[in-house]
């Protein structure tokens, strides 16, 4: 039985996924990270998992029936993180709305597709936006965080649907939007 990886995930307006594809980039030129570009600017809600390829309709629909707690969610970025030695991100503001809507999704996925997070249990959420992880190395980190500490970084956006992100074998990409009606 084959299966397929997937996520969950808040995906940004275009304008702001090219300012933080251009923050990749960088990354990519200057301290030799590119795994970052492996997926479309996101927040994660939910870490991948693997999910038989036959049940895949089980899955969709399931998630279709998903109710936010709110319609949008206001998301707002401010400044830059990390997670040492080897990741860097925008900060993701822990807005009530946001912590609401991912305690539920996953309290919804545990509840009817049996999807769990190991890590979730061992830590909690901390909605980030990564520009640079697990291919930055320890030395490339120690001279890339310093001028990424302070650095000013400030983006808003209300977001109104979840995206489902599928990898391919190469990279992930977005395959379905879950509105938040």
């Amino acid at each position: 039985m084959t299966q397929s990886h997937y996520f969950l995930a808040l995906i940004p307006p275009a304008d702001i996924q090219t300012d933080v594809i251009a923050l990749k980039c960088y990354f990519r030129e200057h301290y030799r990270s590119q795994a970052a570009l492996k997926s479309p600017p996101h927040i994660t809600l939910q870490a991948p998992f693997t999910w038989p390829d036959e049940d895949r309709d089980c899955l969709f629909t399931t998630l279709a029936a998903f109710r936010p707690p709110t319609p949008q969610v206001p998301v707002q970025l401010s400044g830059f993180g990390a997670f040492p030695p080897r990741v860097i991100f925008l900060a993701v503001q822990q807005t009530p709305e946001l912590m609401q809507l991912q305690a539920k999704l996953q309290r919804y996925l545990a509840d009817t597709l049996g999807i769990m997070a190991p890590r979730s249990r061992e830590r909690s959420f901390h909605p980030h936006l990564t520009i640079a992880f697990r291919d930055l190395k320890p030395a490339a980190f120690r001279r890339a965080w310093p001028e990424f500490e302070h650095k000013s970084a400030e983006y808003a956006f209300g977001a109104t649907a979840i995206a489902l992100l599928q990898h391919t074998g190469q990279k992930w990409v977005s395959i379905q939007d879950l509105p938040m009606k």
